[in-house]
């Protein structure tokens, strides 16, 4: 698609920067009446955004794009759902201006901290549309402007996407350019944007790892980086087989293409014989395909075309699709190693009915999220009781895990007195 204007980068800095603060003043009534006038227009809009989803779709098929990437594109079946979401945003509590570590000193002065919002915050992502619509939700209920800039293989959606948002926030007289899109898609503008400090306070990306590397090495803004998962689960000696056998299902089936799916099964010696069959049985019931280190091999003891051995560089692998490593481990050791090596600090477990065991790998195990007994599916916003989320993060400064409102926030010191001065 060709672009629909030149960009002047720095005037599209310039209007967020003063949308962001007609934001910051206003009422939590008032945005939230924006977002329900936003998923009201996204469905009047439904015909087009539809309509226009399907011409990036048509383009994506042509050009030999990956199934996975072609569900993250897609908004059929999904846009009512999308809807729906930016009404409970609108019905989560609003975290600015929430008093918090309020303290009265020594000297008589009356302290605390208050929420406020960040400012300007650029996201850049990939293929999927839905973001548009959760940062336009996340950020206005945050009092927060945005600067979007999508992936060229889903620029149509965005841009009806994006018309839609506009439309239903001109209808509450909060200024539409506190949501803009960069509808050019000439990479140089990602750079440009990386650079905007003057006007823009956080980047989030949202994207394969080339683009987080890009967005740290030449962003002169804070970056949030995270949504890049390499997820484990090790099955110990210990485990109920049939119950972990289903959570194993579910963390690599229920929506394979996302980046809290299931990427290694770790397996302790002992169980290898008697487990490692039945998950090739079971998911590959599913369509899943199976790469085995020489002992899973061996305590796998068949023949399967799904089957094949690990090569090099599978470990370091986000699947993003119907693919399952598994390797055999001698025990807890092992597995937090092969974990400690190889994880991105996204989402990690261990199935286990050993407490002590459970304790060592939360303690050992510093992912953003660590579960014991449950499917690594559950690192999402809305799983998590957030609501919904921008993003997740994988880094350890200001916000870790599913970023929901409050990660959209930062905070001042508001100190009160009697005309004190200082000694």
């Amino acid at each position: 698609m060709s672009a629909t204007l030149t960009f002047d980068l720095k005037q599209l800095g310039q209007n967020a920067k003063t949308a962001s603060r007609a934001l910051a003043k206003a009422s939590t009534t008032l945005k939230n009446a924006a977002l329900l006038a936003i998923a009201d227009a996204l469905e009047s809009h439904e015909e087009a955004i539809l309509r226009a989803n399907a011409l990036d779709m048509e383009a994506a098929r042509v050009s030999g794009i990956s199934e996975a990437m072609l569900d993250r594109l897609s908004l059929k079946g999904r846009l009512r759902g999308i809807a729906a979401d930016t009404r409970k945003v609108a019905e989560l509590p609003d975290p600015v201006g929430e008093i918090f570590e309020r303290q009265t000193l020594p000297n008589g002065l009356n302290v605390h901290k208050r929420r406020t919002p960040l400012g300007v915050v650029g996201v850049i992502y990939e293929a999927r549309p839905n973001v548009t619509v959760d940062v336009a939700a996340l950020t206005l209920k945050t009092g927060n402007a945005a600067i979007l800039r999508g992936g060229s293989e889903t620029l149509r959606s965005n841009v009806a996407l994006i018309a839609a948002i506009q439309a239903g926030m001109r209808t509450t007289g909060l200024p539409a350019e506190a949501i803009q899109l960069i509808t050019d898609p000439d990479r140089r503008y990602v750079g440009e944007l990386l650079r905007l400090d003057q006007y823009v306070d956080m980047i989030i990306p949202r994207g394969g790892a080339g683009l987080h590397q890009f967005c740290r090495e030449n962003s002169t803004i804070p970056v949030i980086t995270g949504g890049i998962g390499i997820c484990h689960l090790y099955l110990d000696i210990s485990a109920n087989q049939t119950a972990s056998l289903e959570v194993i299902y579910n963390a690599k089936t229920q929506r394979p293409s996302v980046c809290n799916a299931l990427d290694t099964l770790l397996v302790h010696e002992s169980q290898g014989s008697a487990f490692i069959p039945q998950v090739i049985h079971r998911l590959g019931q599913a369509g899943v395909r199976f790469r085995l280190d020489p002992r899973a091999l061996a305590a796998f003891g068949g023949e399967d075309p799904s089957v094949h051995p690990a090569g090099e560089g599978d470990w370091d692998t986000e699947w993003l699709g119907l693919t399952l490593g598994i390797k055999v481990v001698s025990g807890l050791d092992e597995a937090i190693e092969h974990i400690q090596q190889h994880s991105t600090a996204h989402s990690d477990g261990i199935l286990t009915e050993d407490g002590a065991h459970a304790a060592r790998f939360i303690e050992e195990i510093d992912s953003a999220a660590v579960y014991v007994n449950a499917s690594t599916r559950f690192t999402d916003g809305s799983e998590m009781g957030l609501g919904a989320e921008i993003a997740i993060s994988t880094q350890k400064l200001h916000a870790r895990g599913p970023m929901g409102l409050r990660e959209l926030t930062t905070y001042k010191w508001v100190v009160e007195g009697a005309y004190q001065v200082r000694k």
